[in-house]
């Protein structure tokens, strides 16, 4: 049902959101601090999850399945009401965690490209699937 998909994203959002408050505070900036990619990432999590321990019909599935595409417009949506003014009011430690953030997501796709790839394969530059030689 797709209602189980409203549950699980009013969730995901309150949690996240409650986290990012709780950040802020940690970091002493007076403003949500990532609550809404935090919120993306538990109904990513939980979704899956929920997938895989096969907890969820068809139906469930779909309606999961329909917010998950639907919530970046809404993430979007979210993002623009936060009060990035503040944040940035609130001192350099939001400036320092968003570029910290960013770093680490570049540092990380190539990390996150190999998982799943058997030992002796890699995925090169150009897309192609190359094997290792000598193994």
């Amino acid at each position: 049902m797709v209602i189980y998909g409203v549950a699980l994203l009013s969730i995901c959002m309150l949690a996240g959101m409650v986290i990012g408050e709780l950040l802020g505070m940690a970091i002493g900036v007076k403003a949500n601090v990532g609550g809404v990619g935090i919120a993306m990432l538990l109904l990513i999590l939980a979704s899956d999850r929920l997938k895989k321990d096969f907890r969820l019909d068809e139906w469930s599935q779909q309606g999961i399945g329909f917010w998950s595409a639907i919530y970046i417009p809404i993430v979007v949506a979210m993002a623009a009401q936060q009060n990035v003014v503040a944040a940035l009011k609130g001192g350099p430690a939001a400036v320092l965690a968003g570029t910290l953030a960013v770093i680490a997501s570049f540092a990380l796709v190539p990390v996150i490209t190999r998982i799943g790839q058997p030992r002796g394969e890699m995925v090169s530059d150009d897309g192609t699937l190359a094997v290792k030689s000598g193994e």
